[in-house]
Formats: structure tokens, C-alpha cells, sequence
């Protein structure tokens, strides 16, 4: 740009933050710059010096100034279009509307990248979205975990939905088949967690409880069936969302995850038993981005099918416990 331009905030870029805004238009323009910028007064709203955290409403002007070359940033390479990634998205579609899209993971599938991880829903979502248009991750679940997983397609409406995450205004129900049983029928498990020091290999971190850094975690949960004194049916309704949080309060109560030699050792991987971890996000009540809630439920995948037919348990989600509604009785 060599002239000072003026936007007007369309209604899909409202409740974005000013930096998100430029990351969004002018990607090649580092956050260094963009700060120098906003501190000399050369980029306003409405008329008004700004702050990088400024959150815009729709119809409020943005000014540009002429904008140099980026020092300080590298373009990122677009993601591939690939027609086999959305068939695959497109089968794991529970809902969708013109805001929002809920998809039943499937266990195995990354939600975003790492060092060693190429495909995953992330990067498969370009594939989903019109050309031109991105939709956007606004919580997570472990590679491991299957079940419900909320994708914004626009960027009002990701902002609208990661507030509603993190004030914990979205209830979150959670079905698990355990080795062993929980100390009680029902209870709540209140142990502060924090990621473990792992000499710098993600694959080794592991996350404890009440160690420097932890950070509040606490979990209700509800025995919907058991098997003996062998393994057990849950229901895990999280109160916080911390890495790997059910998986370590449920090895915390002696009860660890089916298939989760990670936290549970020997004892989570019996002879015969699947191999897959026995977590499933089964339920979401969320306030929807255009007005209202929204309830979303997830049916089973194959997986954990199979760990119910192992233990011997008819997953039916009328009995007590299995539902959000019955955490509201406790």
C-alpha cells in the first residue's frame, strides 16, 4: 500500500481483536510493526488512537496507513485443497448451520499439527471452507479422545464461541469405560494440574498433580454401570479444561481410562481388551453465536463400541447418569 486507506468493520469481523484483524488483512505484517503503528498514532478507529486488544464492532473504520514491507514475519504456505479431506470431514458432520459446524471425531486424528503430525482437522478444514473463507478450531481434544468437536465458520462467530469456552458458559459431558471402580457412585475430583518438565519431548510430557505451576482442574463424574469390581461405565463432566484432565483424575481415583497406558500403566491395557482409549465426548450444551443454546450429542464410533462389547455393557444413554440433565440433579 503506498495511501492511507479507510475499511469500514464488516458484521462478520465483529468482537475481533485490532491485531487479529491486521493478522486476518495483512498477514505479512509483523506484530512489531503493527505495534510501532499503533503507538505513533498512524492506525485508528473511528478516528481514535487504539490499542492492539481493541475489540471492533461492525461499522467502525479502520485507518491505514502506507504500509512497508514486513521485516519481521514470513508468509505461511496455504494449506492444500485436498477433495478426500472434506469427503472425510463431511461424513463426521452432526450439525451444521451458517454459523457453526459440529463434528464426531474420529479417535487416532489430530485436531491440530506438531512437529511429527501432518494431517489433522486443522489443516483438513481448508479442504471444507469455500475458497476464500476459513473456519476456525475453538476448543480442542486429544488425538486419543473421539467425539464432539465445534469448528466457527466465521470469525464473528469464533469469537462469540471461544468466550462462551473459556468463561465456562459450555457444559460438557464426557463417556469413559474405566479398569477398576471410583472411591464413590458419584463425586468430584479437585486436584490442581500442570505439565510435568520432559527434557523438551512432547511425547514424554506428562501431565501431575499439585506441582509447581498447576493450575485448578476439577471433574464431577457419575457411575453409570459397572462390571464386578473389574471396570466400570462414567459419565466425566469437566468444570475446567486442562491438558489431559480426565485422563489423570480418573488415574487419580485408581480407575484409569481403558486404553491409557500413558497415565493407568499395565493396568489400563488388560489381555484382550481394545487398544484404543476409552473416551468419548459425548455431549455439548453451548450458547449458539446467533442467539439461543445449542444441545449436541455424539454417537458412539466403532471404538468404543467395541470397549463396551468387551466389557460387556449396552451403551444406553437413558440410564441414569448418562445425560448432562442428570448432573444438573447433584
Amino acid at each position: 500500500m503506498s495511501a492511507v486507506e479507510q475499511r469500514a468493520v464488516t458484521a462478520d469481523e465483529a468482537d475481533i481483536r485490532l491485531d487479529r484483524w491486521f493478522k486476518r488483512h495483512f498477514p505479512a505484517l509483523g506484530h512489531g510493526r503493527l505495534q510501532k503503528l499503533l503507538r505513533t498514532g498512524q492506525v485508528r478507529i473511528d478516528g481514535k488512537r487504539a490499542q492492539a486488544n481493541a475489540r471492533l464492532a461492525e461499522g467502525q473504520t479502520i485507518r491505514i496507513p502506507p504500509l512497508p514491507d514486513s521485516d519481521d514475519a514470513k508468509p505461511t504456505p496455504a494449506a492444500a485443497r485436498r477433495p478426500e479431506d472434506a469427503e472425510e470431514l463431511r461424513g463426521m458432520i452432526l450439525h451444521e448451520d451458517d454459523a457453526l459446524i459440529a463434528l464426531n471425531k474420529p479417535a487416532g486424528l489430530a485436531v491440530q499439527g506438531g512437529s511429527k503430525t501432518r494431517r489433522h482437522i486443522d489443516g483438513m478444514l481448508v479442504s471444507l471452507a469455500p475458497k476464500g473463507e476459513r473456519y476456525r478450531l475453538v476448543h480442542r481434544l486429544d488425538r486419543d479422545t473421539s467425539g464432539l468437536l465445534v469448528v466457527a465458520k466465521t470469525v464473528s462467530a469464533a469469537a462469540k464461541l471461544s468466550k462462551a469456552f473459556q468463561r465456562h458458559d459450555v457444559q460438557k459431558l464426557y463417556w469413559a469405560l474405566v479398569a477398576g471402580l471410583p472411591p464413590l457412585e458419584h463425586g468430584i475430583i479437585d486436584k490442581a494440574l500442570a505439565k510435568a518438565p520432559s527434557g523438551g519431548r512432547r511425547d514424554q510430557e506428562l501431565v501431575q498433580a499439585d506441582i509447581d505451576g498447576a493450575q485448578k482442574a476439577v471433574t464431577r463424574y457419575r457411575t453409570i454401570a459397572r462390571a464386578g469390581k473389574l471396570s466400570a461405565w462414567l459419565a466425566l463432566q469437566p468444570l475446567s479444561g486442562r491438558t489431559h484432565q480426565l485422563r489423570v483424575h480418573c488415574a487419580l481415583m485408581e480407575c484409569p481410562i481403558l486404553g491409557d497406558p500413558k497415565y493407568g500403566g499395565p493396568k489400563a491395557v488388560p489381555a484382550g481388551a481394545p487398544g484404543s482409549l476409552m473416551l468419548h465426548a459425548r455431549e455439548l450444551d453451548l450458547p449458539h453465536p446467533d442467539g439461543g443454546r445449542l444441545t449436541l450429542e455424539a454417537p458412539l464410533p466403532d471404538t468404543m463400541r467395541a470397549g463396551f462389547a468387551w466389557i460387556g455393557f449396552e451403551p444406553d444413554s437413558s440410564l441414569p447418569g448418562a445425560r448432562l440433565a442428570d448432573f444438573e440433579q447433584l
